[in-house]
């Protein structure tokens, strides 16, 4: 066994520890400190030994990519840097603070966060994605395809976690009982929104990347009975946003299957036309598959009763704190704080909001403008990056990794999928399928020649 060989093995398992690790401590969100930090110790362990690989990737990565991963480190290492009174004091928003300090006469340096503590632990949860990200860089094409078959693995243990969960109604198995839903697949998560998104990102996996050699007489079989049982298990979360959001890899499918069979240029410009109709029909399937007796049929209720969504009075208080803050932001990490000074008598239920339920709102209470304009940047840079591996010969790759990032970044609009460390670290691995796989080795090899 070469030496090359050798690290590219150690890349693999390095990889894979911070994914396993991920799922499972990361799945709780910031309730669960502790368990988040196993999983950056994890992934800084994992960097550590190689040192080597961060440094290529800053070295040979695209720069829209490093200026984005960049700037967002950045944004949250402002927000804690001390500020003379005369500084924050001016912020809008901070007048309640100021009253407060100066009835201790306290008013002194402060940062522009409100609670400097929370954007701390905001900004460490950029570790273990970034730990993933740069080691995927230098990793071998064939290991990360290794690595996606992992993460599908996981995703088949979250559904035989979830089995017991669900039949036991919520009594046996849920690692997170605070939020207590009978009946439903929670996995190793808290939210059964962040289940049933990664579930549909493992769908695409499962879908669209190539059966690993040894098991190619296996995948005529065993790729579809996969696909069929995350499809179950995302049917099983009662997710309204996952169900619908399965339609993407499904439509990826389908888009395949069309161009396999056109072939010609002029008729691969017609297949891009084709699937939308496609993607109408895998709908009504879909329609159809809901309506059928049992428990399948309870999805239905959730989709006829949102006129209850307690979520839109959240947006209703959320946009006002936004206002109030804005365009500087409260802090990263800080929604909870100040979403209590904020909400409305009226619109008070019995439990605590905890989010925005809309993360582009959040971000917007949290971030102010420099968020919304570095989140827009992000989702630029990914649309570009998909419309890029069009011309790759392995785009169906990419696609499968750009497939969850499209997932995560709809359901953001209801829920905030990227809040917890296991789908962080899942969307990093996407996006290094979809950076990869996007271009062909030999050119992204004849890049990295050109450098002196």
């Amino acid at each position: 066994m070469t030496n090359q060989t050798i690290a590219e093995r150690k890349l693999f398992w390095a990889g894979l520890a911070i994914l396993v690790a991920a799922f499972a401590f990361g799945g709780g969100g910031s309730k669960y400190g502790s368990a988040n930090l196993i999983v950056q110790l994890v992934a800084l362990v994992a960097l550590s030994f190689h040192r080597a690989a961060f440094f290529e990737f800053w070295r040979s990565a695209p720069l829209a990519l490093k200026a984005l991963i960049g700037l967002t480190f950045l944004l949250p290492i402002l927000h804690i840097v001390p500020l003379p009174p005369s500084v924050w004091n001016a912020f809008p928003g901070r007048l309640l603070m100021v009253q407060a300090l100066e009835l201790v006469d306290a008013n002194d340096w402060a940062t522009l966060s409100v609670d400097p503590i929370r954007t701390l632990l905001a900004l460490s949860a950029v570790i273990a994605p970034l730990a993933l990200l740069t080691i995927g860089w230098s990793a071998p094409r064939d290991r990360l395809i290794t690595l996606g078959w992992c993460a599908v693995a996981i995703g088949l243990v979250n559904f035989g976690l979830g089995i017991p969960q669900v039949l036991s109604n919520s009594d046996v198995g849920v690692l997170y009982p605070e939020n207590p839903m009978p009946g439903v697949l929670f996995g190793t998560f808290a939210n059964r929104n962040s289940t049933g998104v990664f579930l549909v990102g493992a769908l695409a996996l499962a879908a669209l990347l190539p059966m690993p050699a040894r098991f190619q007489q296996l995948g005529v079989w065993a790729r579809p009975a996969i696909c069929l049982l995350l499809l179950l298990a995302i049917l099983l979360t009662r997710s309204r946003t996952a169900i619908v959001l399965a339609a993407i890899p499904m439509g990826l499918v389908a888009m395949r299957f069309l161009f396999a069979r056109l072939g010609s240029t002029a008729s691969v410009r017609a297949g891009w036309l084709a699937i939308v109709p496609v993607v109408l029909v895998i709908g009504a399937l879909g329609t159809l598959a809901i309506t059928s007796p049992g428990r399948v049929a309870e999805v239905v209720d959730r989709f006829e009763g949102s006129g209850t969504d307690a979520r839109a009075f959240i947006w209703e208080d959320a946009a006002y704190s936004a206002e109030r803050y804005f365009p500087v932001g409260s802090g990263m990490g800080t929604f909870d704080d100040v979403f209590q000074i904020d909400e409305s008598l009226e619109n008070m239920t019995l439990r605590r909001a905890g989010r925005a339920h809309n993360d582009y709102l959040e971000i917007a209470i949290e971030a102010g403008l420099p968020g919304l304009i570095l989140t827009a940047a992000w989702l630029g840079l990914l649309a570009w990056l998909a419309w890029r591996a069009r011309k790759a010969h392995d785009r169906w790759i990419a696609w499968s990794g750009g497939a969850f990032l499209l997932a995560a970044a709809l359901q953001s609009i209801t829920d905030y999928p990227l809040r917890n460390q296991s789908l962080l670290v899942f969307g990093a691995f996407a996006l290094v399928l979809l950076v990869r796989f996007g271009t062909d080795e030999a050119e992204r090899s004849g890049r990295t020649e050109k450098r002196p």
